[in-house]
């Protein structure tokens, strides 16, 4: 029997972390099989993915322009096109992950699925919660990002799971931290940065009330880096707080690590997350971190505290404090430990444990 297609199912591709992942994992795999293709509804990051990747999205630019569930439902389609074309295949799902199972399952596919974010996040919903309880089980495989992760699968689903840390490119990181953008920073101040959607999820209103409490005793500016449909709400708490000439909205960048290296402090604000690859990157480039002690990552990428400060999602007086006094006596002796300790998300082991994963399903019968 022929070597299984590998088919990676990612109906909607945006640029975020996840993504970052996507491609690294996509190219990867593209080095050790022979036959993978790619589902999306876009073709606008068709130049991240290797050439050889089968790259299968709707040829209408009509399609680029729907709506996000319009995307993933098409999405769904091309995938049952495809399975129904050839059934000789394995689908590792990166998004709508339920609704992947289903119609793998329906069809009598293998399927690997890697969820990226806590279950605390989608999972509050009762009904959500029983569906992805008793859908989740009929994956073949669960891939999370986090070791807490992976805990929270087993108390609230009792689902078994593989924890695989987000592969982490520091030599690539580094090099597109020379670029420089036409930003310019004043080291008289304290430089303060978050890189993110603009979401309820991300919660950037936290890092703004923690510098309205102290806006009269330390002088900052804060770069929000993002695009989002919460930016205008944003932008009226910033107005109505006078915060406008020291905090500066910038577009979603691709490459915004020259910005978080020149930053003193890197601020995660978020209310759920998987494992955050900004913590990572931002550890890469030692700008010290302040992050919530959301759900997942964060706690375990900081080591408890031992790598950066944390504090609870939402509060920020304790955040305010903490940048209050860091201005006073910058110590980056907990960025040092972080830095030193980034070998738990090593590229090339990282990647390897995926292509284990998959070939044990891929593998000629």
């Amino acid at each position: 029997m022929k070597q299984k297609r590998l088919i990676i199912f990612m109906p909607v591709i945006e640029g975020g972390g996840v993504e970052k992942n996507l491609f690294l994992i996509s190219n990867y795999l593209k080095k050790k099989f022979n036959n993978i293709s790619l589902i999306t509804t876009s073709k606008k990051f068709r130049h991240k993915f290797d050439k050889k990747i089968k790259f299968i999205a709707p040829k209408s630019k009509f399609y680029q322009n729907i709506g996000r569930r319009k995307k993933l439902i098409l999405g769904l389609c091309i995938l049952f096109l495809e399975i129904f074309r050839n059934r000789n295949a394995l689908v590792l799902s990166f998004q709508a992950n339920i609704y992947c199972i289903i119609l793998c399952k329906l069809l009598c596919i293998k399927i690997i699925v890697r969820s990226n974010s806590s279950p605390d996040g989608w999972a509050q919903n009762f009904f959500k919660f029983y569906l992805f309880k008793i859908f989740f089980k009929f994956a073949d495989k669960i891939i999370v990002n986090s070791l807490d992760f992976k805990k929270k699968f087993k108390s609230k689903f009792n689902l078994n799971s593989v924890c695989i840390y987000n592969p982490l490119n520091k030599k690539e990181i580094l090099k597109k931290s020379k670029i420089k953008l036409k930003i310019k920073f004043n080291k008289n101040k304290l430089n303060l940065i978050n890189v993110g959607r603009i979401v309820d999820q991300k919660d950037q209103i936290t890092i703004l009330r923690s510098l309205n409490e102290i806006k009269h005793k330390i002088d900052f500016r804060l770069l929000l880096v993002g695009n989002g449909v919460q930016k205008k709400y944003l932008l009226d708490f910033v107005i109505k707080n006078h915060l406008s000439k020291c905090v500066k909205f910038i577009s979603f960048q691709k490459n915004p690590y020259n910005l978080i290296k020149n930053s003193d402090i890197f601020i995660l604000s978020s209310k759920y997350e998987g494992l955050p690859n900004v913590l990572l990157e931002a550890q890469v480039l030692k700008t010290y971190i302040m992050s919530s002690n959301c759900p997942t990552g964060p706690r375990e990428i900081l080591m408890n505290g031992k790598a950066g400060s944390l504090f609870d999602v939402g509060d920020y007086k304790t955040l305010s404090n903490l940048i209050l006094n860091f201005s006073k006596k910058k110590n980056y002796q907990k960025t040092l430990i972080g830095f030193k300790n980034l070998s738990r998300f090593d590229y090339k082991n990282n990647l390897e444990k995926y292509f284990y994963t998959i070939n044990y399903f891929i593998k000629k019968d």
